[in-house]
């Protein structure tokens, strides 16, 4: 008898995996130029300090950090976290963190804890690929909020949650992925309102917040929510390391916490003791804001770098010019399509993200996203030179 696709789960049948993974197995090709992933720099990893704060850590606790753990997390680690983000304008104490496996396990554990097969959930439109797997892993039914270049147009979000009672609403505010647009200020005290109105968790996803190049920072949707209804869902894999797998969810409602505790203790116990302890004591020796100020500054580059390379792109090609984060949006003018050039791309050696794979129904085959953050700046301008060429001749 053989293993066939009848087999799986139903909702595991049309999911084919994440799209930016797939591209990844394309990268390793030699003089391959990547603009499709997210990942930070790797001049922006520190091997050095983290192999000395590792030390540091196991001479400090010993056995504590390679036994097991409490779910909740590791003490000195739920401290220095909670002052990191209420510095970000998060409202928040130590026994409101949970440690968690990068934010996309806090969205995980909201999908697990709230949302039945068919429950409705809402978010951007385009909006984070993982996301969108996360929630059709679930069978939830994604409802996506029109969006403008200020974020979610609120009136919008409104009569949606009117005629489909959500549980969830899903929100990237801030140098948002896969477009760099910032929720206005006035839109984020507007969605917190909504979700005390209307009793709908905001999953706050805000991984980018401080990779800020320009403009002032804006408070988080969680510093306007008095009711426990905002989850802020925060990452170190952009600032410190993606490959410790480490991030926090603040949740103010004590239920829905006690849920998520239960719904990870299934998955993973608990988050690695000794990453929770490396986080922690780059934190409380002020590591961060030093190397958040150098990193921006070379991030500030790359993103001047990319903006230039449009020039390159047929005319009429729009792009977003974001003051953050790791991503451009662009939108190809006419019938041009982005999907049509990608494999004409990779063959000159330029990987992107097609736009496509942002948006829970397809189409908007003229849009993608490009990251920066991986390659220099000369590589950045070879790229752009390359990319705007293909797309000319071949879109």
């Amino acid at each position: 008898m053989q293993f066939t696709e009848e087999m799986f789960a139903k909702h595991m049948r049309p999911i084919t995996g994440s799209a930016i993974r797939d591209i990844f197995k394309l990268l390793a090709r030699p003089g391959m130029i990547s603009f499709a992933g997210g990942n930070p720099s790797n001049t922006s990893l520190e091997p050095e300090v983290i192999s000395r704060l590792a030390v540091e850590a196991l001479d400090k606790y010993g056995t504590t950090l390679l036994q097991y753990g409490a779910t909740e997390g590791f003490g000195p680690f739920r401290e220095s976290v909670a002052e990191f983000l209420r510095g970000d304008g998060v409202n928040c104490d130590s026994t409101q963190i949970l440690p968690v496996q990068g934010g996309s396990q806090a969205f995980d554990l909201l999908l697990k804890v709230l949302v039945d097969p068919g429950d409705v959930v809402l978010c951007e439109s385009p909006t984070f690929l993982g996301a969108i797997q996360a929630m059709r892993e679930y069978n939830a039914t994604i409802v996506d909020m029109p969006t403008d270049d200020e974020g979610v147009i609120v009136e919008a979000a409104e009569a949606l949650i009117k005629k489909h009672h959500p549980k969830l609403m899903y929100v990237i505010p801030t140098f948002q992925n896969p477009t760099g647009i910032t929720l206005s200020l006035e839109r984020r005290k507007a969605l917190a309102a909504l979700a005390s109105k209307y009793g709908v968790v905001i999953a706050e996803d805000d991984p980018y917040r401080d990779l800020r190049y320009a403009g002032e920072a804006l408070p988080p949707i969680q510093s306007f929510d008095a009711e426990g209804w905002v989850v802020y869902m925060s990452s170190f894999s952009k600032y410190i390391s993606p490959g410790l797998r480490l991030g926090a969810a603040v949740v103010k409602n004590p239920l829905l916490l006690r849920k998520m505790v239960i719904g990870k203790q299934s998955v993973d116990v608990h988050s690695p003791l000794l990453n929770q302890a490396i986080v922690d004591a780059y934190l409380r020796q002020g590591l961060m804001p030093g190397h958040l100020e150098r990193i921006c500054r070379e991030y500030r580059k790359q993103l001047n770098a990319m903006l230039a390379g449009f020039d390159h792109f047929p005319v009429g090609t729009r792009h977003t010019v974001p003051q953050g984060g790791l991503f451009v949006w662009a939108e190809l003018p006419g019938e041009m399509s982005a999907v049509k050039v990608f494999d004409d791309a990779i063959g000159e050696s330029v990987a992107f993200v097609p736009g496509i794979h942002f948006y829970a129904d397809g189409g908007h085959e003229n849009t993608l996203r490009l990251n920066f953050s991986m390659c220099d700046i000369p590589t950045i301008e070879e790229g752009m030179k390359w990319l705007g060429k293909v797309i000319s001749e071949k879109g």
